[in-house]
């Protein structure tokens, strides 16, 4: 392997800080600052909008969402004028701090076949274009902190609307029927693990958590012909697995599993009259936040904040439902839930009208 000349070495460093040179020539407009104030004026405006449609589609709660986006588009009207123009500024002077190392390079560039002159330049220019990428740096942090904490509360609240959207679409794609004013709070991602721990058997689908009931379905595709231990053909398998009156909840504990204890699960321990005693699931969410969501639905805690108020007359039906059997006085431990027309006596069978 032959030892580069002088020159190629030079031509080298040369082409280095070319390189470096256009990045800053593109750095110094702010472009990316100035795109993540768009995106962020487009999220504020729009917000109000979201929250109208899910409304539309029957979200019933947080009637404080309407205000938060009320505030977000007052408070962003305050800050957008003063936050541009500081963009401008700052861009203006590094495109004014830019121009003399464009002439630097274009004078390097003459002298490139001769290195005793070219090499202090090469020096000279490596040091500008570090000091100049540094106070790009401090502008972009600047432009940060001028809206860092409204931009994570406006992503908090954007993220979550988010999540309730994704509930939304995966109710009105499931199997079952939310009763007559039932309405969904929160839903993801899930596997029911039979057992303790998960296993690749295990149901995946859906677990949903509405004022009334904790709801999981299984959706996911399947394997049903392999090769090879390579699944060449699937089905989609979605079916109801179990429901519980949310009411019915006893306890929620929480854990973290995984290697790198990065898995969120839930455990939900029922009392008698559930399908079933003790449900354990893994899901793609924090599963602290579930534990809130759970209890303060078994507390009727969500309904403070409803946007959309209950029929009174399907209140009245669950104060009035019966609490022994018309036909054989049999007592009934069923939890009657609001928008249920009858219930079925376990003793003798009779459908009870509501």
């Amino acid at each position: 392997m032959t030892t580069p000349s002088p020159i190629e070495e030079l031509a080298s460093e040369i082409n280095r800080l070319q390189f470096a040179l256009q990045n800053l020539q593109d750095e110094v407009h702010l472009r990316e600052a100035l795109d993540e104030i768009e995106d962020l004026q487009t999220t504020v405006n729009g917000m109000g909008q979201q929250i109208a449609n899910l409304r539309a589609r029957g979200y019933a709660f947080e009637k404080e969402l309407e205000d938060q986006a009320a505030d977000f588009e007052k408070q962003w009207k305050a800050l957008y004028p003063n936050l541009t123009q500081h963009v401008r500024l700052q861009a203006a002077s590094l495109q004014a701090s830019l121009r003399p190392i464009e002439n630097q390079m274009t004078q390097l560039a003459a002298k490139a076949r001769v290195p005793a002159v070219a090499r202090p330049m090469v020096n000279s220019l490596e040091t500008a274009i570090d000091n100049l990428e540094e106070k790009v740096k401090a502008a972009q942090r600047t432009i940060h902190g001028m809206y860092d904490k409204f931009n994570k509360q406006v992503y908090q609240v954007s993220k979550h609307i988010q999540d309730i959207e994704w509930m939304l679409t995966q109710l009105s794609e499931a199997t079952f029927q939310l009763l007559s004013t039932e309405a969904g709070i929160m839903a993801v991602k899930a596997v029911w693990c039979k057992a303790d721990k998960e296993h690749k058997d295990d149901p995946e689908g859906v677990l949903y958590l509405t004022d009334q009931r904790i709801i999981f379905e299984q959706k996911e595709e399947v394997a049903t012909k392999k090769v090879l231990f390579i699944a060449t053909e699937k089905e989609t398998v979605q079916q109801l697995k179990w429901e519980v009156p949310v009411m019915l909840a006893e306890e929620v504990t929480t854990s973290k599993r995984g290697l790198l204890k990065n898995e969120d699960h839930i455990e939900i321990r029922f009392a008698s009259g559930a399908p079933l005693r003790m449900a354990h699931l893994h899901i793609w969410q924090d599963c602290d936040e579930w534990q809130g969501l759970i209890n303060r639905a078994r507390t009727k805690g969500f309904d403070k904040g409803r946007a959309i108020a209950i029929d009174e007359a399907e209140l009245e039906k669950v104060k009035t439902a019966p609490t022994e059997c018309p036909s054989c006085g049999g007592k009934i431990a069923q939890v009657v839930l609001r928008g249920m027309d009858s219930i079925t006596c376990e003793f003798c069978g009779s459908v009870i009208r509501l």
